[in-house]
């Protein structure tokens, strides 16, 4: 009965906004960086189908990873793999022990994200991010795909303007439909202006069997100091902090903890099967948690929950996914991520820089975020939050001194 009667509020939250934009965000946070994954699982060892494997499993355990918070705690929580973490694999190269060791290394991060979840002080220190340096890191974030339009044209005007035109013609007269706009004509601009080479199709075709196979990990102390610590580290403070910080700045009250060790525990259940980290998105967070999934912020959950099964249908149909977005210019998928995240970028730079006395270290913020700075493996909106705050910090020691 009481199923019943929650499954009847959850029906009447539903909307067609929420189910665009939970396609899209879909869409986008797997095609943008499903290959990031696969090099940085083959970076590491893994043969092309334990890559397919790993790829598959993640993107199936974040979909009901995103479906089960999106649910229960009725918040627009988006779920993505660690793209930095994918990164670091890339450069790391193969440990001993090979690709079984690294999926041990994947298992102890899982272990290390469900522990710092349920390490109490931690959550407190991340629902304390003041509010202008978290709206200035958002905007640091998403700005790289922000230009990606712009950059889209300067590729192949041919391909990069019917998808900025639908987007500027169609929202003129309904902003909410812009974004389904340009995600309808990239679409058609991919079936009509793209070249498809020879053959490619029928590979496609061929894909079309899940890819799955389990890997018997294998631990060793240089897996946990070369791979495991690294990938906790740039996972926790490149996405699942900055995924919170998303959160809180569209006027949400999550409780970090709880979402750490969540999805920590879907990280663990990937791992076998080749999946490195599953985290708290951070640009797709903004896309579900921002007006364009919802008027009523209340609704927006189902954005993610759209998005979550998105997900999941995304990750059975890894191998065919792969080879048919493959065949599309990336700088074509992020020119819809960016169109997307027009607004998003607009509300938090007026919010990061609305309060003349945190400017300046909202603009630290800013800057030290969107100058794309990694270091020690951790990216720019780490140390960018970092920047900020002791900016922040030592102008109101100087205030109080001088009082």
């Amino acid at each position: 009965m009481i199923i019943n009667l929650q499954s009847s509020v959850m029906l009447k939250d539903f909307s067609v906004q929420a189910l665009f934009m939970g396609c899209l965000t879909a869409f986008v946070g797997f095609a943008s960086s499903f290959a990031v994954v696969l090099q940085g699982l083959k970076g590491v060892g893994a043969t092309d189908f334990e890559a397919a494997s790993g790829l598959m499993a993640l993107s199936v355990s974040m979909g009901i990873c995103a479906i089960v918070l999106s649910s229960i705690t009725r918040l627009p929580v988006s779920i993505a793999w660690s793209t930095p973490g994918a990164a670091l694999l890339a450069t790391t190269g193969v440990i001993g022990g090979g690709f079984p060791a690294a999926v041990g290394a994947f298992i102890l991060c899982a272990a290390l994200i469900i522990v710092a979840g349920l390490f109490r002080p931690l959550g407190k220190a991340v629902a304390s991010i003041p509010a202008p340096l978290a709206n200035a890191m958002l905007s640091g974030v998403i700005i790289g795909l922000c230009f990606a339009p712009v950059k889209a044209i300067g590729f192949n005007a041919a391909l990069g303007l019917p998808i900025i035109l639908a987007w500027i013609v169609v929202g003129a007269f309904k902003r909410l439909w812009a974004v389904p706009a340009a995600l309808v004509a990239f679409v058609l601009v991919m079936i009509f202006g793209v070249e498809i080479p020879s053959g490619a199709l029928d590979n496609v075709v061929q894909s079309l069997t899940p890819p799955m196979e389990f890997v018997m990990p294998v631990f060793n102390l240089q897996a946990l100091v070369s791979i495991a610590l690294p990938l906790f580290i740039v996972t926790m403070a490149s996405q699942n902090i900055p995924g919170i910080a998303v959160l809180k700045v569209n006027h949400y009250d999550p409780k970090p903890g709880q979402l750490f060790a969540v999805t920590g525990f879907f990280s663990l259940l990937s791992a076998p099967f080749g999946g490195h980290a599953v985290n708290l998105a951070a640009i797709t967070a903004a896309m579900c948690a921002g007006e364009d999934a919802h008027a009523d912020p209340k609704r927006r959950y189902w954005a993610s929950l759209i998005g979550g099964v998105g997900y999941v249908i995304l990750g059975l149909l890894a191998g065919v996914v792969t080879a048919f977005v493959a065949l599309a210019p990336p700088i074509l998928i992020q020119a819809v991520a960016g169109l997307a995240l027009v607004g998003a970028f607009s509300g938090s730079a007026v919010a990061a820089f609305k309060e003349p006395e945190t400017r300046e270290a909202a603009a630290i913020t800013f800057l030290i975020t969107a100058s794309g700075l990694s270091f020690g493996g951790i990216s720019g909106a780490f140390w960018g939050l970092l920047g900020g705050g002791l900016m922040m910090a030592l102008t109101r020691f100087v205030k109080r001194a001088k009082k």
